[in-house]
């Protein structure tokens, strides 16, 4: 897992930039925790149930995001990676409180079994 230090998000004006790692096809919708690249760049894990076909799974991602930020799915928008697990999200909002919430989600996903 990344350490404290390097969070998946960066702080913007009017919200935050998400870089995650998507798994389409998961028994279930949820923020599996935090995790790094095999170059170490450190990446939010999310798990979608939705099929990575026409925008299914990027949907499915950006309302999980939504959920985990407490924000409404049209405040997250995909930037980069629609056809890759890759991608990063734009989440309008406040950006403190968006990052304490996808610390909180994150945080509650890494002491799941």
């Amino acid at each position: 897992m990344a350490g404290a230090a390097a969070l998946p998000w960066r702080a913007e004006a009017a919200g935050l930039v998400v870089a995650t790692r998507v798994t389409p096809r998961a028994d279930r919708d949820a923020i599996a925790g935090l995790g790094a690249l095999a170059d170490e760049r450190p990446v939010l894990l999310a798990r979608v149930r939705a099929v990575a076909e026409d925008g299914k799974a990027n949907d499915a991602a950006r309302r999980l995001l939504a959920k985990a930020a407490g924000v409404p799915a049209s405040a997250v928008a995909l930037l980069a990676g629609a056809t890759a697990r890759l991608k990063s999200f734009r989440i309008a909002g406040e950006p403190a409180a968006l990052a304490a919430a996808l610390a909180r989600a994150s945080s509650r996903a890494d002491g799941a079994p």
